[in-house]
């Protein structure tokens, strides 16, 4: 309903009242999860508060949004309401591809860190994150993006929990962790993401990753899917060919002069073009080898080559 608004031109207050309406559809969506009236309302008022124009999000600024005297309603919705998370996320990938869905779609994997200064949240702990640039005290969520040509939009998540958690067991019960929730490394939940949007029919071609989630459980997991993917890995990584021969395997190793590239005997480096461009500093390049009749194209990351 919102995509209206891209593909039209409309009047502010035209826009405006296609926002409202969509607002007031989804809120109609969601009520069901909550069994009281007055919870139902205090979480509409908690997703305009998200939707507001605060930079910090936090529970007394989203309560005066709200005209609360305090943050104690925001509080409850997330600490202290009993209602389903995972059928929310179901709702809002409904919701997603009733409107952005294309079959040549990109569901896209990554993971963010969120900082912390305690140790009291859930699966917090010193771990490297992106978000720094370092390792730090943070969180850590993965995160499933459906990108088509239409828009893109978050459709499912999930939150990592560093071993020193899962080991822990009276850590867990604190921080009201279900009892059936074990260690899972991130391309394992990146796996049950994928699983969920397939079991769901969600309706996507590709799937995309870094060299976190380049990893073989993904790739076998979405070549029995029949599923494209463009995954990272790393300049160590062991590729094995599917050709019909057997074929020895090839290692990338990275050198300061040629930058990524594999060893092996039955590969052969295609020639460089003259005209090729370059990149400064530590880079990915897409490098191109001949086995035989077949040409395979392996991701190596290393030192730019020019």
């Amino acid at each position: 309903m919102i995509r209206m608004s891209w593909t039209q031109v409309a009047s502010i207050e035209e826009t405006l009242a296609l926002w409202a309406a969509s607002l007031r559809e989804i809120k109609k969506r969601i009520r069901p999860l909550f069994t009281q009236e007055r919870v139902a309302t205090n979480a509409g008022l908690f997703l305009e508060g998200l939707l507001g124009d605060e930079q910090r999000k936090t529970g007394w600024m989203r309560a005066e949004a709200a005209g609360d005297p305090g943050p104690w309603r925001q509080q409850a919705i997330l600490g202290r309401g009993d209602w389903d998370a995972d059928a929310l996320r179901d709702i809002v990938r409904d919701y997603v591809i009733e409107h952005l869905a294309d079959d040549d779609a990109v569901l896209v994997i990554d993971e963010t860190g969120f900082l912390k200064q305690g140790k009291a949240s859930c699966g917090v702990a010193r771990q490297y994150t992106g978000s720094a640039g370092k390792i730090t005290n943070c969180q850590i969520g993965v995160f499933a993006a459906y990108v088509s040509r239409h828009g893109h939009a978050l459709i499912d998540r999930a939150l990592y929990l560093p071993k020193e958690w899962t080991d822990d067991p009276d850590r867990l019960e604190a921080a009201y962790v279900p009892a059936d929730i074990g260690f899972a490394t991130k391309p394992k939940l990146a796996t049950r993401m994928i699983a969920r949007a397939i079991a769901a029919s969600v309706p996507f071609k590709w799937v995309a990753g870094d060299t976190v989630y380049g990893v073989g459980d993904i790739e076998q997991q979405l070549r029995r899917a029949g599923k494209g993917y463009v995954l990272g890995v790393s300049s160590s990584h062991v590729f094995r060919s599917w050709a019909s021969e057997r074929r020895s395997p090839v290692r990338l190793r990275t050198s300061p002069r040629r930058g990524a590239h594999p060893t092996g005997s039955a590969y052969r480096r295609e020639p460089e073009p003259k005209d090729r461009g370059c990149m400064i500093g530590a880079t990915s390049n897409w490098l191109i080898w001949k086995l035989e009749n077949q040409t395979t194209q392996i991701r190596g990351s290393g030192p730019a080559v020019c």
